[in-house]
């Protein structure tokens, strides 16, 4: 076993506090890797708090993890000491049944093993995410981060980025195609930035104006207050896709009057309630309504590399781990622009986990 250190809920709704751990030894195909920085997903406030109601506990949360490799196993083929590598959503799958031999891991039908709060298929333990200082993941499931990315503003496209990568490749976003993101929060610039790259012309719909100068600055074509509700008539049966990244319970009714025959609007925020839906906005121009699950490993390293390519990552505000429980306060008032990230040498600076 590896000893490792970290920040984790000793129980449902505490906050989070210093927390000594252990990692299972490295096997042949296994990554040692020493974690530089971790994002803070909403998804692991909503995990500590216990509001999915499938907490193991303690829990050390985190799944936007950046690194650099400190050891290899026997077997890797894929990593070496040194390299800067990445750790998304999950950690393992079963990887025979369809999903996984059709590379989206993320549907595995046999249970994807995520990054913390799952349990390892080798030895049952509960899985501990990226709020520490290391970890070991079998080698299929590491990503390769593009020397061009810094490694800080790298770690949110391990959540943030490929959740709005997945839907816009597999709904053809690109030259010609008029995408609507809904909300400016840590998904929805990851969405304008990778839309606009990919060439599609992108809209923002935000209740507020005061991320307008920002939706521009980071790449949208056209910005709408939806507190405005003439805006639902100027843009009716405009859009092929919409994207919605809020959580909150919009009436998504109305919004899908804003697309084309033939539009969808993907689903990416869970709201905590039901969402009352009309079928007349469906069935009238053949609209469709889906959702989207973060993607697959080889999806994953697809996303990264194009944002190699065009220089994409993430608007980042860079915390000390001892900060994370007032950054989770921020996060509930949208209070931050747009990715809290973590620094883990501030991890490995403090002393009474010695």
């Amino acid at each position: 076993m590896i000893p490792a250190k970290g920040y984790a809920a000793l129980q449902p709704k505490e906050e989070l506090t210093l927390y000594n751990f252990e990692r299972r030894a490295p096997g042949d195909h296994d990554v040692l890797i020493d974690i530089k920085y971790c994002g803070i997903c909403h998804s692991d406030i909503h995990q500590v708090r216990e509001e999915w109601g499938t907490g193991l506990f303690p829990m050390v949360p985190g799944h936007e993890i950046t690194g650099i490799v400190r050891k290899v196993g026997t077997k890797v083929s894929q990593f070496k000491k040194g390299d800067h590598v990445g750790v998304g959503c999950f950690v393992d799958s079963c990887r025979h049944c369809e999903n996984c031999q059709g590379h989206e891991e993320q549907y595995c039908r046999e249970g994807t093993t995520y990054t913390y709060n799952s349990k390892e298929r080798v030895n049952g333990h509960i899985t501990q995410g990226g709020y520490s200082n290391t970890i070991v993941v079998d080698e299929n499931y590491v990503l390769r981060i593009p020397e061009n990315i810094p490694l800080n503003s790298a770690a949110p496209l391990l959540c943030a980025g490929i959740t709005l990568y997945s839907p816009l490749r597999h709904w053809n976003a690109g030259p010609g195609k008029k995408i609507a993101i809904i909300g400016l929060g840590g998904l929805g610039h990851m969405g304008v930035k990778l839309a606009h790259a990919m060439g599609a012309e992108v809209t923002v719909l935000s209740q507020s104006v005061k991320k307008a100068a920002d939706g521009k600055r980071l790449g949208a074509d056209h910005f709408y207050v939806t507190s405005n509700p003439e805006i639902f008539s100027k843009l009716a049966n405009h859009f092929d896709l919409i994207i919605n990244t809020v959580s909150s319970a919009i009436n998504w009714s109305d919004y899908m009057q804003l697309l084309k025959t033939n539009g969808t609007m993907v689903i990416l925020g869970i709201p905590p309630e039901n969402v009352p839906m009309v079928a007349m906005p469906l069935i009238a121009q053949r609209r469709s309504i889906a959702g989207s699950l973060i993607g697959g490993i080889k999806q994953t390293q697809e996303m990264l590399d194009f944002c190699g390519k065009h220089n994409i990552s993430s608007d980042i505000e860079l915390i000390p781990i001892d900060y994370v429980n007032e950054a989770y306060e921020r996060i509930l008032k949208s209070d931050v622009r747009y990715r809290f990230v973590i620094d883990m040498q501030s991890l490995n600076d403090d002393h009474t986990l010695m």
